[in-house]
């Protein structure tokens, strides 16, 4: 492995974080806590608007989609919206 195969790895590691969360949350959500995996999955993109802001777009891999604004806006905007709709729905899907 060259040193520049190694970099670009590595530039992929903040999104595989996000997605190891994601993955934990659609195993929660397939386990009948869907509630709790939703939330998970909220916080995944939470965390990715948090690192997609504070990382340079050399380091933030395939979590830098657009323009960086752009991107945090929107990452913050899902997460909100799926950390809400997962703490207020009553009953919910397995229920």
């Amino acid at each position: 492995m060259t040193v520049s195969q190694n970099n670009g790895t590595r530039a992929q590691l903040p999104f595989a974080v996000v997605m190891l969360i994601v993955a934990v949350g659609i195993v929660r959500i397939s386990l009948y806590h869907w509630r709790e995996g939703t939330t998970e999955i909220g916080m995944a993109l939470l965390l990715a608007s948090f690192l997609r802001a504070v990382l340079p777009d050399r380091r933030a891999g395939l979590l830098a989609v657009r323009k960086r604004k752009v991107d945090v806006l929107l990452y913050a905007m899902f997460a909100g919206m799926i950390i809400f709709i997962s703490l207020t729905i009553t009953g919910g899907p397995f229920g």
